[in-house]
């Protein structure tokens, strides 16, 4: 039975009684959750059901879905009954399972209901449970996984997914772009959508087609996770190579490292794995687009992912468009067979220029994304008044003395301690570091993970109070640093936060009652999916003060993209490197040097981090005329021709810009409708800098001949190098003071 010991817990999150009385099969031969992997490997003989089956987006998937070959056998509507698409409908998954023995389920319901729906998957053991919804909340994710931890039965794909896809066996369960696919013999696992679909058309075009594309998901964390399908393309007879494509934040990239070094030893002819990491120029601070994509205390930055993935041998590029080339030339050495399916000449188009792997970018310091969670801003991040009064309120108090303070006791004996998560182990955890030099960033920061509805145990609380160096501390200090771990835990827990944690001193004041310990510096944020998507702690998040947030980010907030300003170095009038000063977030941008920087226009945060990676490594290295992203922009999936018109006036509020770009690759998104968006931007808005467009997936021929026919200053490419080569001339003109020719 799973353990239940906060009467806050079942309050707080709504803990079904059910899910908490039921069994889980815990008995069985199977160990435990790792025993599902196997359970990844759909295909022709994978029969799916769908929850929120008769819904919209449900419906026109499956539409699609079934068209292409998926085996969907029915679905279910909460208490309904009937037919839908010829399909039974069925009122529980339980029934479901009973009577369509199905192999998968897709989830189509809401964040607000997405939680309960993977529980009831999880009761019924469900083999496979996909779920594609965005901003669920965190705290219903560990959840779930102390569930899923518990039993062997079914495994989970998501959650912020575009779900898992068998190009060979015609079976997907997600809202992957089909025509983009084409079946063959390469492994896919990514955690952004749109860097996937990009990798799969580079493959398509250059003939190669896939066997396995495992959506990881952008949350925070992930039901199956880079290891997990690496295990599962080794195996796989289908798989004859890999590709791994990551981004900034957690340690999945580094741990999937280890396993392909750990692979390559033991195996004597390992598959070829490739790799793309994006987010080298993420901003310090900033959560960039996905949940999961900012880098916490201790964990691996892009450049620390990208040598990790390197020195095991991996292949690298820069972008995923090169992923076709790539992986030919490294199969062809390999001598494996990629050949066993042969393809129509419209499927094995070839790309017009061949592609090549890149020298290890060098991160400027500018842009170092080494960063301690406390200056981490998300939508709900505390200040340290209203951090202190908060944390009164569960009888922690915080000492008045600062780091920085002369009469400071003890300061060269700076404690770290915390509640966070532990993403690989899909828990929370205690956060521990060593003493530190006052005002320095903790080191040797380590965590301590621990079961979510049982909270911290004696032996994590005693594992983390060593690694902290508190363990030979006064007992009286030793006993109020234990307590303050457990009460921070209940403050994690009960307001569901991302991180509550304080630094601390020892006290070595003689006299009774005067030795303890001494607590500054609190750092606490909170899960925004938790009000946003469950109405939850609606008091806490109207703590949220606007005026800290740049005006522009918020009106982005308004119209549901992300934008994040870029603060890249420029050349002022002396040719001397400065920085554009940010500080003041209502305060418009200041402009120093040329007006050279290239605005960014992308929907997904995968492609959008990689698209200003590949700017900033391509074009701050000409010596003559460096330019530089200005800003982070991505639209989201289900960009609207508005959503496009904002983003263009957005961009342009920054004088910086010289020339936009946007760079799209239509999965939900339609390619026309992009197009529609940038004539809509220059009627309304008014665009005075040049615009390069590349349109690529859905309707792409469409959308761009929608532009040729505006008869508007638009330079629309199909290929990426040759866009990204038009924008270098056009910023770098402008970095020479020579305008807009022609």
């Amino acid at each position: 039975m799973i353990p239940h010991r906060s009467r806050h817990l079942g309050r707080k999150l709504s803990l079904s009684p059910r899910i908490l009385s039921c069994r889980f099969s815990t008995t069985t031969r199977r160990s435990g959750y790792d025993d599902t992997i196997t359970n990844l490997k759909i295909g022709k003989h994978t029969r799916v059901i769908f929850q929120g089956f008769t819904g919209r987006q449900a419906t026109a998937n499956a539409k699609e879905s079934i068209e292409w070959g998926t085996n969907i056998v029915g679905g279910v509507k909460p208490n309904g009954s009937g037919e839908h698409l010829g399909l039974p409908v069925l009122p529980s998954v339980r029934a479901a399972m009973e009577q369509l023995k199905p192999d998968a389920t897709g989830i189509y319901v809401a964040a607000h209901q997405a939680a309960a729906a993977i529980e009831e998957a999880i009761e019924a053991e469900v083999p496979l449970i996909v779920a594609v919804a965005e901003h669920i909340p965190v705290h219903d994710i560990m959840r779930i996984h102390s569930i899923l931890a518990t039993q062997s039965k079914s495994r989970l794909v998501g959650a912020n997914a575009p779900g898992i896809i068998s190009a060979i066996g015609h079976c997907r369960i997600g809202f992957q772009p089909l025509p983009t696919f084409s079946p063959g013999h390469i492994g896919i696992v990514a955690k952004s959508g749109t860097l996937s679909y990009e990798t799969v058309g580079s493959l398509t075009r250059a003939g190669l087609g896939q066997s396995l594309c495992v959506g990881m998901g952008g949350d925070v964390i992930a039901g199956t996770d880079f290891v997990d399908a690496l295990k599962v393309f080794e195996t796989d007879e289908d798989t004859e190579a890999i590709i791994l494509v990551g981004e900034v934040g957690g340690t999945a990239e580094e741990e999937a490292a280890d396993w392909i070094r750990d692979y390559k030893k033991r195996v004597t002819d390992p598959k070829p794995i490739a790799a793309v990491i994006g987010g080298f120029n993420a901003v310090p601070g900033k959560v960039m687009g996905h949940a999961g994509a900012w880098t916490g205390l201790g964990e691996g930055t892009a450049e620390s992912k990208y040598k990790a993935l390197e020195s095991a041998g991996v292949t690298m590029v820069d972008h995923p468009a090169k992923f076709g080339g790539v992986m030919k030339e490294i199969l062809a050495k390999s001598g494996r067979n990629v050949r066993k399916i042969k393809q129509s000449t419209a499927q094995t188009k070839q790309q017009s220029r061949s592609y090549h792997t890149y020298r290890r970018p060098v991160v400027p310091s500018a842009f170092s994304p080494h960063v301690l969670d406390r200056h981490q801003h998300r939508s709900l991040h505390l200040s340290p008044s209203q951090s202190t009064t908060l944390l009164q309120s569960y009888e922690i108090s915080v000492s008045s003395s600062t780091t920085s303070s002369p009469n400071t006791p003890n300061t060269s004996s700076t404690h770290f301690l915390g509640i966070t998560i532990a993403r690989s182990a899909r828990k929370p955890c205690i956060i521990a570091a060593p003493p530190s030099h006052p005002n320095h960033l903790p080191t040797r920061v380590h965590r301590f993970p621990f079961d979510y509805l049982s909270g911290p145990s004696h032996e994590a609380i005693t594992s983390a109070l060593a690694h902290a160096q508190l363990d030979a501390a006064p007992a009286k200090a030793k006993a109020e640093a234990a307590a303050l771990i457990r009460k921070l835990w209940t403050l994690f827990r009960e307001k569901e936060g991302i991180q509550t944690s304080v630094s601390l001193t020892v006290k070595e004041e003689e006299g009774e009652g005067e030795d303890g310990i001494d607590v500054y510096e609190p750092y606490l944020f909170f899960d925004d999916a938790a009000f946003k998507s469950n109405g939850r702690h609606a008091e806490l998040h109207a703590l949220r003060d606007p005026s800290t947030i740049p005006e522009v980010e918020l009106e982005a907030e308004r119209n549901g993209i992300v934008f994040v300003r870029l603060d890249a170095p420029v050349q002022g009038s002396n040719a001397a490197e400065s920085h554009v000063d940010s500080q003041d977030a209502s305060a418009p941008p200041k402009e120093k040097g040329p007006r050279n920087f290239i605005g960014t226009l992308v929907n997904g945060a995968g492609l959008a981090m990689n698209t200003i990676d590949v700017l900033h490594f391509r074009l701050s290295q000409h010596s003559d005329s460096p330019t530089y992203p200005s800003n982070f922009l991505d639209t989201g999936g289900k960009a609207t021709a508005s959503t496009i018109a904002t983003s263009f006036q957005l961009i342009l509020c920054d004088p910086r810009v010289a020339v936009i770009f946007v760079n799209i690759f239509g999965g939900l998104t339609l390619c026309d409708m992009i197009a529609e968006g940038i004539i809509m931007a220059f009627k309304e808005v008014g665009v005075e800098v040049p615009v390069v467009v590349r349109l690529r997936g859905t309707n792409e021929e469409v959308g761009r001949s929608v532009l040729a026919r505006a008869g508007l200053p638009i330079r629309a490419f199909e290929d990426f190098e040759d866009a990204v080569r038009e924008v270098g001339r056009l910023a770098g003109r402008a970095a020479r003071g020579e305008g807009v020719e022609e």
